[in-house]
């Protein structure tokens, strides 16, 4: 179901994400360098277009249009319109995963952990406003890109949950019920969004909305 977007600072993750600008494709100083720069400048035009039009008006030329190169370039990077698409949410969903792995990785507990991942998600969305279109439109037009993101994620967080449980963090949960908390867990950040965006412009997340989240995972948790 597609968000819509209504649009403290508190707890800032340590890590930075990564930066969703790209270097000028004219500054490689090789051949292969600069192909590779002309590759990247192809996605990330893709990335903002979709994330700006949708994916049915990201077309190749407006998408070749905003990297500054030539209509048949594209075609010695891609296959076709749907090949980049295609790719587009695999890739960034992995770049998502890194930048909260490497947030949470701080953390000594399991509320800890998921209080710095969870603050690296939304500074991660600061960074790429994009992201939510590109997720919330794939099931649509990348529906094999969205089911491959979905099962990444989700076998992340069950992994997670699963050390936690074997920690002693998590107690009174069977295997299929972690699978139903890891569902919901992902499910939190799409629908909390709305705290941190306002007039299409990204925000930090509110402390608050932090804490009454992380009050809500550490007692369900607990098994208290």
């Amino acid at each position: 179901m597609a968000i819509r977007r209504k649009t403290s600072q508190k707890g800032a993750t340590h890590a930075t994400p990564p930066e969703p600008g790209i270097r000028d494709w004219r500054a490689g100083e090789t051949r292969d360098e600069r192909s590779r720069l002309i590759r990247e400048a192809l996605f990330h035009a893709a990335a903002e277009i979709v994330g700006e039009k949708g994916y049915q008006e990201a077309s190749i030329s407006l998408i070749t249009q905003r990297a500054g190169v030539a209509l048949g370039t594209f075609y010695n990077h891609f296959e076709s319109r749907q090949d980049i698409l295609d790719q587009l949410l695999p890739s960034l969903g992995k770049d998502l995963l890194t930048h909260v792995g490497t947030c949470a990785r701080e953390g000594k507990t399991l509320i800890k952990r998921e209080e710095l991942g969870f603050r690296g998600f939304f500074s991660f969305l600061k960074a790429h406003p994009y992201f939510f279109r590109i997720l919330n439109e794939a099931s649509s037009f990348a529906p094999k890109a969205y089911e491959a993101h979905l099962e990444l994620v989700h076998e992340g967080y069950m992994n997670f949950l699963r050390r936690a449980r074997a920690g002693g963090e998590i107690r009174g949960f069977s295997e299929r019920e972690l699978e139903v908390v890891a569902f919901v867990m992902m499910s939190s950040r799409i629908f909390l969004d709305r705290y941190a965006s306002r007039d299409d412009q990204e925000s930090d997340i509110p402390d608050w909305v932090v804490k009454a989240y992380c009050k809500l995972v550490e007692h369900g948790l607990s098994g208290a």
